[in-house]
């Protein structure tokens, strides 16, 4: 399928690794030019039309220095807010520090760059914004209380968004990853598994005998629903919230 958006420019935050790399490559695979944000340019791949751009989320000034020079290049038309997640822990203990970190990290960062960016998508009468969350919006996760609590509210701030700029062209959408074979579920596994005294081989299929389709997802298959929801296709998918995780949540 021709997704009808060769020759749109992109802004992929979190694009070194995982979900980030994955999407940053299924944009330009479809003939977009993609900012490929992140701390480690050094790990993105060189392509012709994938352009590294050096970004610290945490860091106000990084995030306005990414901000000018996205604005240099006359703006995107497609933004994919991704962020990495915050360490895990429980709720109780966590101090104000720590939200306020994370908050900067995973919500204050994208909201203003989602707003900077927006006047020439308004402008074009065009646009796509897609936010990468976490099934622990609508089931929290045992001991990711950072990330549940951060990612609510940026999932509030999408849907409110979306009934604002929808008459413009502009469509907003969340995507919610499950288990997505990625460093960071990696990751996450590793310390469950330091946690439980389970071997990490114990941990990873007792979580995939919990996913209906019985295994891990790939990146590139949650890539191909941000990619088609940056399509000229998916017009009239706004608001939304979508899974991507072979059936895991098992809510309605």
């Amino acid at each position: 399928m021709d997704l009808n958006i060769s020759g749109k420019k992109a802004l992929v935050l979190g694009a070194s690794r995982g979900l980030g790399a994955a999407i940053a490559q299924a944009l330009a695979a479809e003939g977009v030019t993609v900012f490929a944000a992140a701390r480690n340019v050094d790990a993105i791949p060189a392509q012709c039309n994938i352009k590294p751009m050096r970004v610290d989320l945490a860091d106000e000034t990084s995030v306005n220095d990414l901000i000018a020079s996205v604005r240099e290049q006359g703006g995107v038309d497609i933004l994919v807010n991704n962020t990495g997640g915050p360490k895990a822990g429980p709720a109780m203990g966590q101090t104000r520090e720590a939200w306020q970190s994370a908050f900067q990290m995973m919500a204050t960062s994208i909201f203003a760059i989602t707003d900077a960016l927006l006047p020439v998508m308004i402008e074009k009468k065009w646009g796509r914004i897609i936010t990468i969350g976490s099934s622990g919006v609508v089931q929290p996760i045992v001991n990711l209380a950072l990330s549940n609590g951060v990612r609510a509210a940026i999932a509030g701030w999408s849907k409110t968004l979306a009934g604002e700029v929808g008459r413009h062209g502009i469509t907003v959408n969340m995507i919610l990853p499950g288990r997505i074979d990625t460093d960071r579920v990696r990751e996450l596994d590793t310390i469950k598994a330091e946690k439980t005294g389970a071997s990490l081989s114990a941990v990873q299929e007792a979580s995939r005998n919990d996913i209906p389709v019985g295994r891990y997802g790939r990146p590139e298959e949650f890539a191909a629903v941000a990619a088609f929801l940056a399509s000229a296709q998916a017009s009239y998918i706004n608001g939304s919230t979508i899974r991507v995780d072979g059936g895991m949540i098992r809510g309605l």
